[in-house]
């Protein structure tokens, strides 16, 4: 047993050090793909499933919890995304003793977090109802969502920790069958509980805790047997300024990125209740169906940060080397799927409703906001540089960019051009965000870049 972890972590870190580009992003990147494309795939059916009910306002209300659980989310990140850069960062460097001290910071820090939210959101449950936007038709729906959501808020943040600590030393495959496990949980038991049980609103939500617990389970039993540098023993938990410092660096701007997105989807869904419930369960649908390139992208950008952090230590040429080819993949898939989209997006939204307007609103938002699925993936990217190579005014910069600017956009759009507006706002953030991430990457060039490099610059 012993040789085969030696060995797989070996395997890991020959990724890291040795194998060629490409292939050391596929090893990263396709794995973080995959999981996250099986966690659309679930979201979708999620929204599928409810929608066979025949009830709008059950949709409305999946819609409208999105910003509790991009918040609850959130705070997974906060420390997830934080301790895993500084991992790997750590590994470069060879630090293996620390990394057991922030591998177990991050677990019982990650649970601490998710009982206070448990523990603060239970007694505010009706305030939190209403300011998601709830109206007399969805509230009652919405209101069990999100009190199954906050019972399982510690769950929940454990997964999305854990999710990123596996993936910090190598492990893309374990956080793959991680995330793969969740969706497969999730997926059963949403069957069972809408079909056989017809607990609808609450059966959903309580089958994404269960599943994320499931997963945490997996994670935990990788960390504690099978992996030679992370554990979740609390004889290694040390919370020193070092640590606190690396994770909060960059686990902050993450955490604010994370409640500034599910801030704009709460202001967005304010304004597009104003068109009526259509265009916010049009928005739900159409955002779901992007959410699928999206993810494809994002898991691509966030897959290779592990390989950028370690390599910023151990070899900046190779970091540079793998950002290249970061890019020209991003540009290639968000075209591919540019194509398909355009081609066949009646028929996407379809598959939810049969209700005309709805498939029309759904399908002129998903054209829409397709134009950015390049600018959006380079954002990420520009993003995951900034972690990975510990640049936190930079990171948290690109964190609150999109939210800055969205605002005042989505107000003046609005008043400009209705509906029209409000859907192109997005486009315009995004554009925004791009185009600070490209400046703030130019200005860090001499500290991202090789040394033979930036002895040549002088």
């Amino acid at each position: 047993m012993k040789k085969a972890v030696i060995r797989m972590e070996a395997e890991n870190l020959h990724y890291f050090e040795k194998a060629p580009v490409a292939k050391a992003v596929a090893h990263f990147a396709v794995p973080m793909m995959l999981g996250m494309s099986m966690s659309v795939i679930y979201s979708i059916l999620n929204a599928y499933f409810l929608g066979t009910l025949g009830n709008t306002a059950m949709l409305t209300a999946l819609a409208l919890t999105l910003p509790l659980f991009a918040a609850i989310m959130a705070l997974g990140n906060l420390i997830g995304v934080g301790s895993s850069a500084f991992i790997s960062r750590l590994l470069g460097e060879k630090r293996y003793d620390v990394v057991k001290h922030a591998s177990s910071f991050a677990f019982y820090s990650s649970l601490a977090l998710g009982l206070i939210v448990m523990a603060a959101g239970l007694p505010l449950i009706d305030s939190i109802v209403h300011g998601l936007g709830a109206t007399p038709d969805s509230f009652g729906y919405t209101k069990d969502y999100v009190t199954v959501m906050l019972i399982g808020s510690p769950v929940v943040v454990l997964f999305f920790t854990l999710e990123n600590i596996v993936r910090s030393e190598g492990a893309a495959m374990t956080s793959m069958i991680g995330m793969i496990m969740s969706v497969v949980v999730n997926i059963i038991l949403d069957a069972l509980v809408i079909f056989v049980f017809h607990w609808d609103v609450i059966g959903v939500a309580s089958a994404t805790v269960i599943a994320n617990l499931v997963a945490s389970v997996y994670y935990v039993f990788h960390m504690g047997a099978k992996s030679q540098f992370l554990t979740v023993s609390f004889k290694w938990f040390k919370a020193n300024k070092e640590i606190l410092g690396n994770v909060f660096k960059i686990g902050v701007p993450v955490f604010i990125m994370s409640l500034f997105l599910g801030a704009m989807s709460l202001i967005f869904n304010r304004y597009l209740v104003e068109y009526g419930e259509q265009a916010v369960a049009a928005f739900g649908i159409s955002s779901r169906l992007l959410q699928f390139p999206e993810v494809i992208l994002m898991g691509l950008c966030e897959g290779v940060v592990p390989l950028i952090a370690f390599s910023f230590t151990a070899n900046k040429l190779r970091m540079k080397h793998t950002i290249s080819f970061t890019i020209k993949a991003i540009l290639t898939l968000a075209v591919v799927f540019g194509v398909i989209v355009y081609l066949v997006s009646d028929h996407l939204i379809g598959l939810f409703t049969n209700d005309p307007q709805l498939i029309e609103m759904g399908s002129y938002i998903l054209h829409v906001t397709f134009l950015s699925l390049f600018i959006t993936g380079m954002t990420t990217l520009f993003t995951g540089i900034f972690q990975a190579t510990a640049q936190g005014t930079a990171a948290f910069i690109m964190s609150v960019i999109q939210g800055i600017t969205l605002i005042p956009v989505l107000y003046l759009a609005n008043r400009m051009n209705g509906f029209h507006g409000v859907v192109w706002s997005l486009v315009i953030a995004d554009t925004v965000a791009f185009l600070v991430g490209a400046t703030l990457l130019y200005a860090l060039r001499n500290k991202l870049q090789p040394a033979d490099l930036e002895q040549l610059a002088h």
